[in-house]
């Protein structure tokens, strides 16, 4: 061969070969949160087929795999994953030796990384620290502090190498108002720092020891609002991404709301903020464009592209082998939760407790005073728009009528402090009507947010009372409204006598500062205040009361209403075709 044409074949070599260094990768980054024990397309509690769910997630992802290659798709879940169907608490109660569901469908799927919720960590130390053990990929929580070490519980961070050669560091962080819900032996040796401080120290660190390609934020916290303290934000997702350069992607969750945004932060880049809300009805997916180029002799890649989506997957079919998989663990949960525990005679709803009494939720109010023998108790909506029909009860149906896992508690309050307990939940239910044409309750443009649903407030924050008998008066402005007519028994109500008041923990605790910013106790005196705390959830004594009755016919108590009358009444029927289109 001529010197000539081995030169020519050797640049042709050197050329091709650069070129194929040189060409750009596109990586995709899928983000589930707030999934709420959404595995399957059936739902165990009305034990009919659900939209969503990780089944109809996984056929999404293994379409995404086989298009764009498994190492180029990065798999994240944004935690709260623990709680909100029949089966997590089969899986962290009753059957706790088995792995949890929530670590056997994560495996199974194949994430790479994952985040702690606060539900997650409601479940208590039992049940969260055990699943971190089962999970088999890396669980992060930059500021999930051990007080003992000072240092990080679970790592602050992780760097995925794939075979693309893309170093992606994913930091990990959750809501720090973690202690004003829950009850401190549930989280005890840790703390929770402010977000953005911590997210600064990380960054700094992540760029320093790993220097990787691309970095995302990995967030169990909300995008902005929420309880806002001198110490913390609870939702501080948009101050991260905004206030804390160094993040392509901020995936973030928590408040239940779908967002997708490009923000620009503090030094003018560009960042992916993406939220696909809850229980698996759509995931984020991050599209990223690198290009290579070496520097020092080293491969390094730089972002040219970004886009982020929300994409449905509500009615997309679920994975076969998926459902064949796990078919054991659905059969064994649909055997539990369909257990008969006793019968109602009539059906309850709880739309019917934004209106004034309701069977429903007089029904928990009147359990919770027989098996506390408190003097007073207090009790809110904990779903939009549930009911449960006449007929057999089940185990299933327990879900449907206590949606949480929170324990009940008794607490000394004094008869003032009832009231203004009260005054702050119905302000942050009604509004003050000027006019008989004025809406009842206090609406808002929030149809879209799972949590809200129509509401200007937390509907889990309405708090009514069983008891005593009250008026609330909606002419009148905001801490004026609740008039405390006599005790129900038919004795005098007293501002100033001690009362025995039956709570669940996480109103106890503090949870929607209706005891705190209400009824006006210091934080630090609530824990002093509490008499007793179930050692179960409050669901488990539901169920033994009703076990106990076998037919129950619940009906509203009739002892409170909204006045005046000739206004309230025809208000709360529009309100209600509003609401709820009838």
């Amino acid at each position: 061969m001529k010197l000539s044409t081995i030169l020519l074949s050797i640049m042709l070599g050197l050329s091709s070969s650069t070129m194929a260094q040189q060409k750009d990768v596109t990586i995709k980054l899928i983000e589930t949160t707030d999934v709420h024990g959404s595995f399957f397309p059936y739902d165990f509690i009305t034990r009919k087929p659900k939209s969503g769910s990780m089944a109809r997630v996984y056929t999404l992802v293994e379409e995404l795999r086989k298009k764009d290659g498994k190492d180029n798709v990065y798999l994240l879940d944004n935690g709260d994953i623990l709680q909100g169907q029949p089966i997590s608490y089969y899986y962290n109660y009753v059957a706790p030796e088995k792995t949890n569901i929530a670590a056997s469908v994560l495996n199974y799927m194949g994430y790479d990384v994952a985040t702690v919720g606060n539900h997650d960590i409601e479940t208590g130390h039992m049940v969260y620290d055990k699943w971190f053990k089962e999970l088999k990929f890396p669980i992060l929580g930059a500021n999930i502090i051990d007080t003992k070490t000072n240092k990080p519980y679970i790592l602050p961070y992780y760097t995925i190498k794939k075979k693309n050669g893309i170093k992606v560091c994913v930091i990990g962080m959750l809501t720090p108002a973690i202690p004003n819900w829950l009850k401190e032996s549930i989280w005890s040796g840790l703390r929770f720092e402010e977000m953005v401080s911590c997210a600064k120290r990380t960054m700094a660190e992540v760029k320093t020891k790993e220097k990787p390609d691309v970095i995302v934020g990995l967030f169990h916290s909300g995008w902005d609002g929420g309880i806002k303290t001198p110490e913390y934000d609870e939702d501080a997702s948009k101050k991260v991404a905004k206030e804390v350069p160094g993040f392509d992607i901020v995936f973030f969750g928590h408040d239940h709301t779908p967002h997708s945004s490009i923000e620009k932060n503090i030094v003018g880049k560009d960042v992916i903020c993406l939220d696909p809300a809850n229980n698996a009805q759509r995931v984020a997916i991050a599209t990223l464009t690198l290009r290579p180029k070496t520097v020092k002799g080293k491969r390094q890649y730089t972002v040219t592209k970004a886009t982020g989506e929300l994409v449905d997957v509500k009615e997309l079919k679920a994975d076969d082998a998926f459902i064949q998989h796990f078919q054991p663990e659905i059969d064994a949960v649909k055997a539990w939760s369909d257990q008969v525990i006793g019968r109602f005679e009539n059906t309850i709803y709880t739309k019917d407790s934004y209106f004034g009494n309701s069977a429903f939720n007089d029904l928990i109010l009147n359990l919770e005073l027989e098996i506390t023998k408190a003097d007073i108790a207090f009790n809110a909506p904990l779903l939009f728009n549930a009911s449960i029909k006449a007929g057999p009860i089940t185990v299933a149906d327990m879900f449907n009528l206590y949606k949480y896992e929170n324990n009940l508690c008794t607490m000394r309050l004094t008869g003032k402090e009832i009231r203004k307990h009260l005054e702050m939940s119905y302000d942050l239910w009604c509004n003050t009507m000027k006019s008989p044409e004025d809406h009842l309750l206090l609406l808002s443009n929030t149809q879209n947010d799972a949590q809200r649903l129509g509401f200007k407030n937390f509907s889990f924050n309405f708090d009514s009372a069983a008891g005593i008998d009250y008026e609330v008066d909606v002419t009148k402005p905001d801490g004026q409204k609740v008039r405390i007519l006599r005790m129900s028994n038919g004795e005098p109500f007293d501002e100033n006598k001690w009362y025995t008041v039956a709570v669940n923990s996480y109103r106890a605790n503090g949870g929607g500062e209706l005891l705190t910013k209400g009824a006006g106790i210091p934080r630090d005196s609530l824990k002093s205040r509490i008499i007793w705390e179930s050692p179960k959830d409050q669901r488990h004594y539901l169920m033994e009361e009703i076990k106990k009755a076998g037919v129950m016919n619940p009906q509203p108590n009739h002892n409170w209403k909204f006045i005046p009358e000739t206004w309230t009444v025809p208000a709360a029927a529009r309100d209600r075709k509003l609401l709820f289109g009838e």
